[in-house]
């Protein structure tokens, strides 16, 4: 396929035969146009680690997220003639498309239950969501790797951090898949409020309204914020706010801890090594999990000050996506990076971003893929994945496996 790529190339993110299969595009890209210009979208591509580690750390005003981290091609498809203002206070879309200090606001609202001491305490009840799992699962012989025990944990956790009963934890889970889907061509603008999404997240702001404090700190938090112009948040703008969480906090993790028992499964020799001392080898195995198998493909940013990279000026008005999954695969920070290697030497990681928008989750998401793994690895003495059963769903952002099936 390199080939054929390097012949006739042309790269569009919402292309449905770069979704196929990204990772022959994005080699192209990094060793031969690192800047890559997208005439179509009028979007600079940025695919090298190094490029884009630097790039994301420019906290000036230079790089604004006024039209989404993840713009679908309704917006790209509009050039813009310079700069970008803000979105309007209201209705106030998620709180990722404003610049400090309203992002860095709202993001304190939702941040004290991801904070790392405050994730430590949740150790044991996500050991207890996976064990609870396994023994309904392990039963049948047969299931789903990504929904069935990944999916189901990570929903339970993100219903009990968001004040909704564990029980609507498929449901959640359910709706969030169904949310992430895209038509070929079209993409999908993760921050838009959603029906499926606001019927869960508005009853919570409505009752800690009614209620008063103490019932849900993120509900709270968000009914008191007070924006820079003293206005309060409307129901809907507050519960808009709750979508980081009760996206990324469901889809990301069942797709890394899937894809990555599927992949240290598949040798052997790796996973005994793993098993030799499972509490201090996972840890190692899971950076690399994260590394190979995080499917989130790119962020974008429009640029509001004049950049320059490669030699290249980047206007203002002009967007820029950042190939996150491209930089986890490049050579010029890990060797043999197409290679699965437990054990590999990671001393820095884009998976969760950088800069000012970085993953509010990320000691979660490592806590769940840790405790998720070693719980498997305890139990689960053999597996098999059907690989041709396996499903990768359509979608211009995500590179992630949705299902999984698994016999034990």
């Amino acid at each position: 396929m390199t080939s054929t790529v390097t012949q006739d190339f042309s790269y569009d993110p919402f292309d449905p035969a770069v979704m196929a299969d990204p990772l022959p595009y994005y080699r192209v890209l990094r060793d031969e146009r690192p800047v890559y210009y997208i005439d179509k979208w009028d979007t600079y591509a940025l695919s090298r680690f190094d490029d884009i580690w630097q790039t994301l750390a420019v906290n000036d005003g230079t790089f604004v997220a006024s039209e989404g981290t993840l713009p679908s091609a309704t917006v790209l498809a509009h050039p813009n003639d310079g700069p970008v203002p803000d979105p309007p206070l209201h209705p106030m879309p998620f709180h990722a498309n404003f610049d400090a200090p309203i992002y860095d606001g709202v993001r304190r609202c939702t941040s004290g239950q991801f904070r790392p001491r405050a994730v430590a305490r949740l150790a044991e009840r996500v050991r207890e969501l996976a064990n609870e799992r396994l023994d309904e699962l392990l039963p049948r012989g047969r299931f789903d790797l990504t929904q069935d025990y990944g999916g189901i944990v990570a929903a339970s956790m993100v219903c009990e951090l968001l004040g909704l009963p564990v029980e609507l934890a498929s449901d959640v889970l359910a709706t969030v898949n169904a949310g992430s889907l895209a038509q070929p061509g079209s993409g999908v603008e993760v921050a838009n409020a959603r029906p499926g999404y606001l019927e869960y997240l508005v009853p919570l702001v409505q009752r800690s309204r009614a209620e008063g404090p103490g019932g849900n700190s993120i509900a709270d938090n968000l009914v008191d914020f007070r924006l820079p112009d003293d206005s309060t948040l409307s129901d809907i703008e507050a519960a808009t706010q709750m979508l980081g969480v009760f996206i990324g906090g469901t889809e990301t993790v069942p797709k890394i801890v899937a894809h990555g028992l599927w992949e240290l499964g598949s040798r052997p020799d790796q996973t005994a090594a793993v098993r030799a001392d499972v509490e201090a080898n996972v840890p190692v195995a899971r950076e690399e999990m994260i590394r190979y198998c995080a499917p989130a493909q790119w962020f974008a940013r429009t640029v509001r000050k004049p950049y320059t990279i490669h030699g290249t000026t980047i206007d203002p008005g002009k967007r820029v996506i950042t190939l996150l999954a491209s930089a986890a695969r490049d050579e010029r920070e890990y060797p043999d990076p197409d290679e699965f290697i437990w054990n590999r030497r990671i001393e820095r990681l884009l998976a969760f971003g950088r800069g000012q928008h970085f993953c509010l989750g990320v000691h979660l998401a490592r806590l769940e893929i840790g405790v998720m793994v070693t719980e498997w690895l305890k139990r689960v003495p053999e597996w098999h994945i059907d690989g041709d059963a396996a499903l990768r769903p359509p979608s211009s952002f995500q590179w992630g496996w949705n299902s999984v099936p698994v016999e034990v």
